[in-house]
């Protein structure tokens, strides 16, 4: 059996935090429960210097989303933060011309 995916929220949780604030400001409650829960699956892996978007769904590389997609824009304080979203689902959150994120320091080992 496979690991899960670490939850966003663990490996990036001011981001998740801005996230929850830019959404319900666009009157976007539901999505602003359901960023809480999201997977980190994979970065972007562009290479651009300017991009740290993550994938927090698997879906097929260079494909369109195809029905049920919509893009959310959000209004952060600096840089762009755009959510691709499928039937409610977050598949990919788009984070661009930021500051370079921190990942939270992982708890120690116990034992």
């Amino acid at each position: 059996m496979e690991p899960e995916q670490p939850l966003v929220r663990d490996v990036y949780p001011d981001l998740i935090a801005e996230l929850v604030v830019a959404l319900e400001e666009e009157g976007e409650r539901d999505l602003s429960i359901v960023v809480r829960d999201v997977r980190l699956v994979g970065e972007c892996g562009c290479g651009d210097d300017f991009c740290q978007s993550i994938r927090t769904s698997d879906h097929p590389q260079g494909q369109p989303y195809g029905p049920g997609h919509r893009c959310v824009p959000l209004l952060p304080s600096n840089g762009m933060l755009i959510l691709d979203v499928v039937d409610g689902r977050i598949m990919y959150i788009e984070i661009l011309d930021r500051a370079p994120m921190e990942r939270a320091v992982p708890p120690a080992a116990t034992g």
